[in-house]
């Protein structure tokens, strides 16, 4: 034998004077081990911790990008979004008011009276009810007041008022992407600092009532200041910008986010705390979302003028026009808390093996009880139960899929989806347990095993 063992099978890829580590060189080999290890792992946690921070920080902004998309890109969701204007009603009172008052503005009321005392005057009446003719002016002001708000409030509380506002947004729809980049000039626009939409169409709705009900002057009402101011900001050349930024990453910054997160959770030592933490910070970011949307609710409300738009009303419009993202962001709080709970069932909490045991022992029962009453799954039991891990992962993947198919999925879509993923997972439990075959622990003891292994799941 070749005293350097070169000629062993052991040895013989060594090269010439290699030996065994004495105790002292395995210690300092382990210690440089266990150095490169750790040096490895903290290289592993900075790289997940910076891929989970820009996950955090790109995702209220990937929330925003896909809304804002969904707004331009998309015209049925679009007029989805603001078909509820025309029916809240501090809107429907805003816009008469506004249209009475322009309607009411065009009648000479001076000039009426002022000819009737005229009128008088040569019927030789007397002097005292000629001269005070002018005293009508008031009344019959109200009069004509009241007799065009009642026209006007038919006509936007109607059914009609509803189609003609779809139809004027969906048309629309092509210069509300340009105002939104800042660009042309269409029915919803940009003036000044204000963003308007022109209701023309009801202008002139209104103005042929007034005239089918006796008002011919109606017909001469010019066509001037048919705008309702929706939005007023000093701020709207750069929310354009950043409506335009928002608009291009759209597609691709919630890809992004998703990837940061799912590079972070794969790079990271321990997966499941990765995961954990991934969930927890999305659902942090999400609360942050929707304080900011209640914060610059507020700030929108202060910028309005009331001599422009009523707090009530603007308060309406606000809330309708973000009520998607609103719904959009509470979806993805209910997915992070979602996340969070399921990593955390999991690992070997005491919570979480409580509840996997409890769970294992229903299903087993419940198995056992359905292979006692005569219907056993037999191989097919027996193949879900050694596959219990495969079939787990399939059902949860089938789940995610759903989602990510749904058009705009909301919190109660969540939900549905997560309560049919946990009844397939308790039904295959029980079917896998219903097998029937004997296991360590007697007739029926093939579900201790299981349950085991449920439990190590």
């Amino acid at each position: 034998m070749d005293p350097s063992g070169a000629s062993t099978p052991e040895g013989r890829d060594r090269p010439p004077g290699d030996r065994p580590l004495s105790a002292a060189e395995r210690a300092e080999y382990e210690r440089l081990h266990r150095a490169a290890t750790m040096r490895h792992r903290r290289a592993r946690y900075v790289c997940a911790s910076v891929l989970l921070v820009l996950a955090f920080v790109l995702a209220p902004l990937a929330v925003l990008a896909t809304w804002v998309n969904s707004q331009v890109s998309d015209t049925d969701r679009y007029v989805q979004t603001v078909a509820p204007i025309a029916s809240e009603p501090s809107v429907q009172k805003t816009v008469t008011d506004r249209l009475t008052a322009r309607v009411v503005s065009n009648v000479d009321v001076d000039g009426i009276t002022s000819a009737l005392g005229q009128a008088l005057a040569k019927t030789n009446a007397p002097p005292a009810v000629a001269d005070k003719a002018s005293l009508l002016a008031g009344p019959l002001k109200n009069a004509v007041t009241t007799a065009v708000r009642d026209v006007v409030n038919k006509v936007v509380e109607s059914d009609q008022f509803a189609d003609l506002w779809n139809i004027a947004n969906r048309r629309a729809h092509a210069a509300v992407v340009k105002t939104l980049t800042g660009e042309g000039n269409s029915a919803v626009q940009a003036q000044g600092n204000t963003i308007v939409l022109d209701v023309g169409t009801v202008v002139d709705n209104v103005k042929q009532r007034l005239v089918d009900q006796g008002y011919q002057k109606a017909a001469d009402i010019p066509d001037v200041d048919k705008t309702v101011p929706l939005l007023q900001t000093d701020k709207l050349n750069k929310a354009q910008d950043a409506m335009r930024l928002l608009d291009i990453v759209g597609t691709w910054l919630p890809v992004t986010t998703l990837v940061l997160a799912a590079l972070a959770v794969w790079t990271a030592p321990s997966h499941r705390v990765a995961l954990m933490t991934t969930g927890i910070g999305v659902g942090v970011m999400m609360i942050v979302l929707l304080i900011g949307l209640a914060v610059m609710r507020r700030v929108y409300l202060d910028s309005v003028p009331t001599t422009v738009l009523p707090a009530d009303a603007a308060g309406d419009i606000y809330d309708t026009l973000v009520r998607f993202l609103r719904d959009s962001t509470r979806t993805l709080l209910v997915l992070a808390v979602i996340t969070t709970v399921a990593a955390y069932l999991y690992g070997p909490g005491r919570g979480a093996r409580f509840l996997r045991s409890a769970t294992g022992r229903g299903c087993g029962a419940a198995g056992r009880a359905l292979a006692g009453s005569g219907i056993r799954t037999g191989a097919t039991g027996r193949w879900l139960d050694d596959h219990r891990a495969w079939t787990t992962g399939v059902v949860i993947a089938g789940g995610a899929l759903a989602l990510v198919l749904w058009n705009y999925p909301t919190a109660a879509c969540v939900a549905l989806v997560l309560g049919i993923v946990v009844l397939v997972l308790l039904l295959l439990g029980v079917l896998a347990a219903a097998s029937g075959a004997p296991g360590p622990g007697g007739p029926g003891g093939h579900d201790a095993p299981t349950r085991e292994r449920g439990a190590d799941t």
